[in-house]
C-alpha cells in the first residue's frame, strides 16, 4: 500500500470541510485559521515572512513580489496557527487483528487491525490540521521514539506525513514515558497533542496520569484515543489456552470460561473508566474506539460528539 492510499481521496475531500476542537485560544508565530490570544482585532497586519509551499495564497502580497522579486506572505496577529504533534504507538501489542493491508481501505475500514486504524486516525487528523493551514508534527513510538518528522505546514505536505505513518513498523514493548524522555520527543511548544494507543500500561493509570501531567505542564491540550480491536472488547475464547504476550513473548496457561470473560469484562471497563477519570482530572480528553469502525464513524461520530472536531 502506497501512501496515497493511506486516505481515500473521497475521504480526504470530506475532511477539508473540517477544523479541530481546540478549547483554548494559542499565541503562534505564523497564520492559521483560529484566533489568538494575542493582540489584533479583525485581520489586524503584523509582518511579513518568506512563502513556503502550502501557505494561503491569499496571504500572498504581490506588491512586495513585484518591487523585490521575491515571495512574501502576510502575517496577522488574530489569526495564529496551532502546534498540533501526534503521537502513535507502534508496539508489538498495536500490530493485531486484520492486516496492514488493503483490506477495507474504499469503505474506510482498516480490516480491524489496531495499528493501520490508529494510523489512519492519526493521518486524518493530521490532515484537518494541515488544511487549516496549522503546523503538525508526528511522532512513532513503542519502548522507545521509533520515528519523529519535521514539523509541516501546509495541505502539500500531507503526502509527506502519511508516507511517515506508513512507513513506521510495529513491533517492541509500548511506553510513552521512556519515550517522552528521549531528547525532542516533548512538545516543544504550546499546543495541542493527540495521542492514539490501546494504552495496555505496566502500570496502568498512574503511569498515564504521570504522562498527562507532564505534557499539560508543557502546555499541552491532550487528547487520548484508545484503540482496541473487537477481540480486545469482546473476546470470543473457551478451553484451556496459552495466551502468549505480544510484546514480551512470555506466555500463561488460562481456562477460559464464561465467569473468567464476565470478570475480564468488568475489569476493562474499570481500567476505562480510571483512565478517563484520570484524564479528567488533568483537563484532557479520553475516547475509545475499536478498530472494526469506519473512519467516518469514529470522526463525524466519536470524535465530533466529543468536540474534539468541528464541521
Amino acid at each position: 500500500m502506497t501512501s496515497a492510499h493511506l486516505l481515500p481521496s473521497d475521504w480526504m475531500m470530506r475532511l477539508e470541510r473540517l477544523t479541530l476542537g481546540s478549547g483554548r485560544r494559542v499565541a503562534g508565530t505564523l497564520q492559521g485559521k483560529r484566533r489568538s490570544s494575542r493582540l489584533g482585532s479583525s485581520l489586524e497586519f503584523a509582518d511579513y515572512r518568506s512563502y513556503a509551499p502550502g501557505d494561503d495564497i491569499r496571504r500572498f502580497d504581490w506588491g512586495v513580489y513585484s518591487r523585490t522579486g521575491k515571495p512574501f506572505v502576510r502575517q496577522f496577529m488574530d489569526e495564529q496557527e496551532l502546534m498540533l504533534s501526534l503521537y502513535v504507538d507502534c508496539s508489538a501489542s498495536m500490530d493485531f487483528g486484520g492486516s496492514q493491508a488493503m483490506k477495507g481501505m474504499m469503505t474506510g475500514k482498516a480490516g480491524d487491525n489496531k495499528l493501520l486504524f490508529a494510523k489512519r486516525l492519526a493521518a486524518s487528523i493530521g490532515y484537518i490540521a494541515l488544511c487549516s493551514y496549522e503546523r503538525v508534527g508526528a511522532l512513532c513510538y513503542s519502548n522507545r521514539l521509533n520515528g519523529r518528522l519535521p514539523v509541516l505546514r501546509g495541505r502539500g505536505s500531507a503526502n509527506r506525513l502519511f508516507q511517515f505513518l506508513q512507513d513506521m513498523p510495529p513491533g517492541g514493548e509500548g511506553s510513552l514515558a521512556s519515550a517522552l524522555g528521549e531528547p525532542g520527543a516533548m512538545p516543544r511548544l504550546s499546543g495541542m497533542t493527540w495521542i492514539f494507543s490501546d494504552f495496555w500500561l505496566r502500570e496502568g493509570e498512574s503511569e498515564m496520569g504521570n504522562i498527562l501531567s507532564r505534557l499539560v505542564g508543557a502546555g499541552q491540550e491532550v487528547v487520548l484515543v484508545q484503540v482496541l480491536s473487537p477481540e480486545e472488547i469482546h473476546p470470543e475464547l473457551s478451553g484451556d489456552l496459552r495466551l502468549i504476550d505480544s510484546e514480551l513473548n512470555t506466555g500463561k496457561e488460562v481456562a477460559i470460561t464464561g465467569r473468567v470473560l464476565h470478570r475480564y469484562t468488568e475489569e476493562l471497563e474499570h481500567y476505562q473508566n480510571e483512565l478517563r477519570k484520570t484524564a479528567s482530572e488533568r483537563g484532557t480528553s479520553f475516547v475509545t474506539l475499536s478498530s472494526d469502525m469506519t473512519l467516518q464513524e469514529a470522526v463525524f461520530g466519536v470524535f465530533a460528539n466529543a468536540g474534539l472536531i468541528r464541521v
